[in-house]
């Protein structure tokens, strides 16, 4: 029993007396400047602004290449950079630019369709970029009609 006893008092003076320290003296200000800064530079991201999501090419004739440009600007406070541009299948092509758009300037995602498909077609163009989304999403659509076929779909 005394065994037991004195088991007890010592673990109970041990963690008396370990608990004493004062946990924010080993807090460093150093540290805490430099996380207050890498805090304020998570709050500064780019916003990806287009004038447009959606472009309608109209009706067109089957194989006719096309083209046309997405407008955007950067509405952020931190420079924008687009890491890739893919479309939802390999008629399109994006070709979004390769240098970083400062804030409030102006950039253009180039977008080529080489016009296949028949009837109504519908692509989907995905930008990646450092937003806050991380990703925005383009359309283009045509209606096609085949080749030496007299027109049948919508005019623009």
């Amino acid at each position: 029993m005394k065994k037991t006893i004195f088991a007890l008092s010592i673990f109970s003076l041990l963690a008396f007396v370990s608990c004493k320290e004062n946990a924010s003296s080993k807090v460093k200000s150093d540290n805490v400047t430099e996380a207050a800064q890498r805090d304020e530079a998570s709050k500064q991201v780019p916003v990806m602004e287009f004038e447009k999501a959606e472009h309608d090419f109209g009706t067109i004739e089957q194989g006719t290449p096309q083209e046309t440009i997405f407008t955007f600007k950067n509405t952020g406070n931190a420079p924008l950079i687009i890491t890739s541009a893919t479309s939802s299948c390999g008629c399109t092509v994006p070709n979004p630019p390769k240098d970083p758009i400062a804030p409030g300037e102006q950039g253009e995602l180039v977008v080529k369709f080489n016009g296949s498909g028949q009837n109504q077609v519908t692509k989907t163009i995905t930008v990646n970029a450092n937003t806050e989304k991380g990703t925005e999403q383009l359309r283009i659509k045509a209606f096609v009609n085949p080749k030496g076929a007299a027109p049948v779909g919508p005019t623009k």
